[in-house]
């Protein structure tokens, strides 16, 4: 199957189970999965059942969409995202956002567990993702442009739009939300980053590192679905403070301010951004 007949299928099996039509897209990231568990009235759609579809391999990551109702939106939510370190290619673990915007979505929230560059961002601060930085090496435009989706070289100016994130400031501010902003870096992973690494990164601006969102970020640009991204931070970022890093840190932090968390995207969808 070529790439478009790919994800022309996923849609119709998608199609097959339901007929609502998604707005807002949710990629939910390390310890957030949970969210999705409040959608009313849920349809799932295990990724193993799609053509071709990339299947996580973390541990913590359920594996399915999951399209319903919350807080007055229809949404599909991404109950588990594929890394590009698990050995797929970005344009595969990408693929879902094409499906979403072919089943109608007009703005994706990912979410995702960072690394803290930024000293001042401490265990537990969420951050609003102001821009990125690839540092993956790789893109996942590369190759064949799928026409239908987008220009051959799209613009990543506006990728997570000012004004998108100012009403989602303005929205956290009035509800007594702590909510930091700042740059995201893309590192590949799986191994966490070097103290040298982490002091490169912050030389060029980041504020936060991580393994994912950029790819994705990437694609909805090109779609023309905008892209409200937000990090949990997790933990320091390596030597900034002098202990060893571990999956386990990212998900005892997330577990903690999930209520957090779940009450900001709450008041984004509340509000229809």
């Amino acid at each position: 199957m070529t790439e478009m007949e790919i994800i022309n299928k996923s849609v119709e099996i998608i199609r097959a189970k339901t007929a609502l039509v998604p707005k807002v897209g949710l990629i939910l990231g390390s310890g957030l999965g949970e969210y999705a568990d409040a959608i009313e009235n849920p349809v799932f759609v295990p990724y193993s059942e799609l053509p071709e579809f990339p299947v996580s391999t973390v541990s913590g990551h359920a594996g399915r969409f999951v399209i319903g109702e919350h807080k007055g939106q229809t949404v599909i939510a991404m109950q588990g995202r594929v890394h590009y370190y698990e050995g797929y290619s970005q344009r595969a673990i990408t693929m879902p956002v094409r499906i979403m915007k072919k089943l109608g979505v007009e703005t994706l929230i990912i979410t995702n567990a960072a690394g803290g560059v930024n000293k001042s961002f401490k265990p537990g601060t969420l951050m609003l993702i102001s821009d990125h930085i690839n540092y993956s090496g790789y893109n996942p435009l590369i190759g064949p442009n799928l026409e239908e989706f987008g220009l051959r070289f799209p613009d990543m100016t506006y990728a997570y739009p000012k004004d998108l994130r100012d009403k989602v400031k303005n929205t956290a501010r009035d509800a007594g939300i702590a909510l930091e902003e700042g740059v995201y870096m893309m590192f590949t992973g799986p191994s966490f980053e070097t103290p040298a690494e982490i002091r490169m990164a912050a030389c060029v601006g980041a504020d936060a590192v991580g393994m994912s969102t950029v790819p994705e970020a990437i694609v909805a640009a090109h779609c023309g679905i905008k892209v409200l991204g937000i990090s949990c931070i997790s933990n320091y970022a390596a030597g900034i403070v002098d202990q060893p890093l571990s999956h386990l840190d990212v998900t005892e932090t997330t577990e903690r301010v999930k209520h957090t968390f779940k009450a900001l995207i709450d008041l984004i969808l509340e509000k229809d951004m």
